[in-house]
């Protein structure tokens, strides 16, 4: 049997035991009873999925295995960062003692004997977090050596140092199955598309961020590669690009419905805040209904905090100032009954609606 991703045998594994505690609830309740040779050959089938399972992934076998693991994801991560800073100060602490040669080579090295190590541990380590380990503090090394060959030679700061920063972070996240990683190839590339929007526009490409709409192109895109990229040994990839692809469209539009001169319209201000608050709300609810239809809740509750927020922020706009504060937060608070009788519906009318399992 061919095991595509760890995360699937995981899942597999935790529906083996799910199964297993709801048969035995069926016989107690006497609702469901398998012979002795039916319950032998489940029991045999699932022991050997697991083992393979373990063979191949380190997989937690129960809950207390499961919280374990999330220890060692958090050890994991802090090590990465320690050792991650590590390297930095080691490297401005004994800097100046180099010739630029010797600078230059070492930068050059690190980075390339980082990425052998992670490799190697990749191969061996069945548990994956060693190399996750590796592969952040590799990904650490590039940013800093790039950065201190750019302050050697002084080359002008460019957003072109983005993109090797995201071509790494994409490929350590693919091979290592990291979605941190995944994040921050995410964050160069948002960063990247937004810079070189705002340089199309006049701007210089630090000021990206002074015209949230540069932001939109690169929504565009982390919402269309899930769509025409197949990540099935990845599996919470796609979620991931869905969440930064949605908050790379609300947050902007966000910050424009309150500061309308950031925008590049050559309108009126309340016109396009106006404009951008109307679009907010829908935006939102769009995500909620897209995410309700194709069962992605990471979208469904993306949109439904800024629609709570863009709500919200109308209310303080339209209230604050001329309630009195007890009356203000009682509206917000029947606001939010309402709100959560809304959605209540909505759930009581997904098979109706959208042709789902009710829920």
């Amino acid at each position: 049997m061919t095991i595509p991703s760890r995360q699937e045998a995981q899942q597999r594994a935790d529906q083996i035991q799910a199964f297993e505690k709801e048969l035995d609830r069926l016989e107690q309740e006497g609702v469901l009873a398998l012979d002795a040779g039916q319950r032998q050959r489940v029991a045999d089938h699932h022991r050997s999925l697991l083992a393979r399972y373990a063979q191949s992934f380190d997989i937690d076998r129960n809950m207390r295995a499961s919280q374990l693991s999330l220890g060692m994801r958090i050890a994991s991560l802090f090590g990465a960062l320690a050792l991650s800073a590590s390297v930095f100060f080691l490297f401005y602490q004994f800097w100046g003692w180099f010739s630029t040669t010797t600078q230059v080579a070492v930068l050059v090295v690190a980075p390339l004997i980082m990425l052998g190590i992670t490799v190697s541990i990749q191969h061996r380590d069945v548990s994956g977090y060693f190399a996750k380990l590796a592969a952040l503090v590799t990904f650490a090394c590039f940013v800093l050596n790039l950065t201190m060959l750019g302050q050697i030679f002084n080359i002008t700061p460019s957003d072109k140092a983005l993109l090797p920063w995201a071509a790494l972070a994409f490929l350590l996240a693919y091979a290592c199955d990291l979605r941190l990683l995944l994040v921050a190839g995410i964050l160069c590339m948002i960063a990247y598309v937004a810079a070189r929007t705002g340089t199309w526009g006049g701007m210089y490409w630090l000021s990206f961020g002074e015209r949230p709409e540069n932001f939109f192109p690169a929504a565009a895109i982390l919402l269309a590669i899930p769509q025409f990229i197949r990540h099935q040994r990845f599996a919470s990839f796609p979620p991931m690009y869905r969440i930064f692809g949605w908050l790379t469209i609300l947050l902007p539009v966000l910050v424009m419905g309150n500061w309308g001169g950031s925008s590049y319209l050559d309108w009126d201000t309340d016109f396009i805040e106006g404009s951008y608050q109307v679009l907010g709300f829908v935006s939102s609810a769009f995500a909620v209904w897209l995410g309700v239809r194709r069962q992605w809740p990471e979208v469904v509750n993306t949109g439904v905090t800024f629609f709570v927020i863009f709500l919200y922020t109308k209310i303080f706009d339209w209230w604050w100032e001329s309630m009195p504060k007890y009356l203000f937060f009682l509206v917000l608070g029947l606001v939010a009954v309402l709100f959560l009788l809304v959605l209540k519906r909505l759930r009581a009318t997904n098979y109706k609606l959208f042709g789902g399992e009710p829920s």
